[in-house]
């Protein structure tokens, strides 16, 4: 059995602050446009997201800070077109009000370099192997853009704001309209945005799932797996609650 150093005493009480942080982090999707965020925040919680781990400390993110009102509209009108098209499409996926993003003071476009999977185990002579070693170079890229994006999400919340997280925006189209509108070379792929700023209106905690049904000791806790047919209905029964509701409302 492991035994804690004797020298090491764990600094409980600056876990607690950041446990604070962490547990404050809320979204928000609509931002009082009357409050601004001045450069300094911007840079402060950039400056958190530099300082994140990333594979082979490869760094293979960017960050476009959009200041320009009609530019922030023209991504807005995206996706709310792109929200359209889904409905149309019955997709039936729950979809926050987009026009959300225009109100945003801080506005934060993260564009990630797919070229650095160079910098990680790879054959690159086009063989099965090679597919599969760069595939997994691919997902330790991703994870390292989101642990920069998450670095600067506790970062603008630990200033007091709150944030929305912006994701749907893998689809080639919005590659295609979103790039030349913000100068992205075509070899850099937008991977988010980040949006943060006072709330409009009180935000509030959503449902997290409880520390035993993610932690597993020596080997996985069956019981936390769920089959394909339980995923399913987890989408249509309870998907549109833990998505936008508080967490007391969860029934």
């Amino acid at each position: 059995m492991n035994e804690i150093n004797p020298t090491f005493t764990p600094n409980v009480a600056r876990y607690e602050a950041l446990m604070d942080v962490v547990r404050g982090r809320l979204t928000s999707r609509a931002f009082r446009p009357d409050i601004a965020v001045p450069r300094e925040h911007i840079e402060m919680v950039l400056e958190a997201a530099r300082h994140a781990p990333s594979g082979a400390n490869a760094q293979p993110w960017h960050f476009i800070v959009v200041t320009d009102p009609a530019a922030k509209k023209k991504i807005a009108d995206y996706f709310v077109a792109e929200a359209t098209k889904r409905a149309k499409m019955k997709m039936k996926f729950p979809t926050p009000n987009y026009r959300g993003l225009e109100t945003a003071p801080g506005f934060v476009v993260i564009a990630a370099d797919f070229r650095f999977v160079r910098a990680f185990p790879v054959l690159l002579d086009g063989s099965d192997l090679d597919r599969q070693y760069q595939a997994n170079a691919e997902r330790i890229l991703l994870q390292s853009v989101a642990a920069a994006t998450m670095s600067a999400h506790l970062a603008a919340a630990a200033l007091g704001y709150q944030v929305w997280w912006v994701t749907a925006i893998g689809q080639e189209d919005a590659q295609k309209t979103l790039k030349p509108l913000l100068g992205v070379p075509d070899d850099l792929a937008i991977i988010d945005i980040m949006l943060f700023g006072i709330p409009a209106k009180p935000p509030y905690k959503r449902w997290k799932k409880t520390l035993p049904q993610i932690m597993n000791i020596d080997r996985f806790d069956m019981k936390n797996y769920m089959t394909i047919e339980q995923i399913d209905e987890w989408v249509r029964e309870t998907r549109h609650k833990v998505m936008y509701r508080d967490e007391g409302r969860v029934d």
